[in-house]
């Protein structure tokens, strides 16, 4: 299987810069009235409403198994379940509280603390890796040398060296996988990029994300279930491939915190403004990675900073000129809940989100229009005393936003993800692509926790 990249090829900066000028004009700017995200724009949410009306024949059901079986993991199956077609016979978890709560949910479904017993079954055809992140890659290719597709929470990897044995074993295997982050395909995305490549914000030379919380859960502290103890939890299932240690109840349910388990807020949330810009503007990702931070909170014990900040060159490629990124997640933040991503270029800014862009122009007339500065100029030397006659201005800000009853950027990648393990078109956020966004967040810990710039080759995918 060759590697699939990130997106359609969009227009060089050559082409952007011949983007018609008219689009300063207003031709791109609605007047005033905001537009909808609607799913007749795109061939697969068209794709998506056929495929709802048609009745799913047996050959194409898909049966499927949790691993990790917390609250992404069940968030994820919940979702699945909204696809037709896709029925939960197996779950996985080393807790026991959460095999007898999938069982309650879901009735008489096969459950285990092993996974090896999910992928050895014949009715399981695809798995939802959903644990913490030191499993990602060991679990992923394991599924998928045992001939299940995969739908793998991100970040997919805990060490950036673990991306390539998986990219191999997707190649090898010929199977489906898929990393979960689900903005990638929100209608918010893909309205951004079809204005990006339509040069509605001319060059660009820089893009910004953020994210902010300020409430417990939403800073890691997850609550420690009752019916936790050494007995009802496989502590050596839970450490796997990490170093051992005795039984603690907080690394196991607050596992984020702890960096033999978790990724930090890079791992976490960088990873989701990396996949949404690299859709957007078709890039294989930064050249040059600077992080600082620190906990300046949340000093609970946890090994990982609740601020971090992070700088990153991208280079000139076919899809865009250089430019520069920065990302901040805020763990300490007072307007709680906040998340955006921001592309600046020469031309004007979109701010996007996964239901909603909003696009503002810089200027309603070139500064270089020769012709109009000297009409302006003949006219403001009018001999009646008059003052010069002003033009009609175009609208600053034109918002795109979803039509009522969207179901949903999460409903929207699982769809994806089915349709191509029943052979329709291949998924957007492959191995490849997966890496290429999760790379760029881990080289901020190695940036932060080692005080350095890191140097990475997107194309290569190594570092430097």
């Amino acid at each position: 299987m060759s590697e699939t990249k990130p997106g359609p090829t969009s227009p060089t900066a050559g082409s952007r810069r011949k983007f018609v000028k008219s689009v300063a004009a207003g031709s791109l700017l609605a007047a005033g009235v905001p537009s909808r995200l609607a799913a007749s724009d795109s061939a697969i949410r068209r794709t998506m409403a056929r495929a709802r009306e048609r009745r799913v024949a047996p050959s194409d059901r898909i049966g499927l198994g949790i691993i990790g079986a917390g609250g992404m993991g069940m968030a994820d199956v919940q979702t699945a379940l909204r696809i037709p077609g896709v029925e939960l016979v197996a779950a996985c978890d080393v807790f026991d509280g959460r095999l007898e709560a999938a069982r309650e949910r879901h009735g008489d479904i096969f459950t285990t603390r092993d996974y090896r017993e999910v992928l050895a079954r014949d009715d399981v055809d695809a798995v939802i890796v959903g644990t913490p992140d030191h499993w990602h890659q060991p679990i992923s290719v394991d599924a998928l040398r045992a001939g299940k597709a995969v739908y793998c929470e991100k970040p997919m990897v805990h060490r950036i060296e673990e991306g390539h044995d998986l990219i191999r074993a997707e190649q090898e295997s010929g199977s489906v996988f898929q990393v979960g982050s689900q903005g990638m395909s929100s209608l918010g995305n893909e309205k951004a990029k079809e204005l990006y490549e339509e040069g509605a914000i001319g060059e660009l030379n820089y893009a910004e994300g953020f994210w902010a919380r300020n409430d417990p859960i939403g800073a890691w502290q997850y609550p420690i279930p009752a019916g936790a103890s050494e007995e009802t939890v496989d502590w050596k299932g839970f450490l796997g491939p990490a170093p051992d240690r005795p039984y603690d109840p907080l690394r196991i349910f607050r596992w984020r915190n702890y960096r033999d388990y978790g990724t930090g807020v890079a791992g976490d949330l960088f990873v989701h403004l990396f996949s949404s810009l690299h859709f957007v503007v078709s890039s294989r990702g930064p050249s040059r990675v600077q992080a600082a931070g620190g906990l300046r909170y949340w000093k609970d014990g946890r090994e990982v900073p609740d601020v971090l900040l992070g700088v990153f060159d991208y280079p000139e490629t076919e899809t865009h000129p250089g430019f520069n990124l920065s990302l901040r997640v805020n763990f300490v933040d007072g307007t709680s809940g906040s998340t955006f991503l921001r592309l600046v270029g020469s031309e004007g800014a979109m701010d996007v989100t996964w239901t909603e862009v909003i696009l503002r122009k810089n200027v309603a007339v070139d500064p270089m229009d020769a012709f109009s500065q000297e009409k302006m100029a003949e006219a403001a030397a009018s001999a009646d005393g008059l003052p010069p006659r002003v033009r009609m201005r175009p609208p600053a800000e034109a918002r795109y936003e979803v039509e009522r009853g969207y179901r949903g950027a999460h409903v929207d990648h699982f769809f994806n993800w089915c349709e191509a393990i029943r052979g329709g078109p291949p998924v957007r956020e492959d191995a490849a692509f997966g890496l290429r966004a999760a790379a760029p967040a881990l080289a901020c810990n190695l940036s932060y926790f080692e005080d350095r710039i890191v140097r990475w080759d997107p194309d290569a995918m190594k570092l430097v």
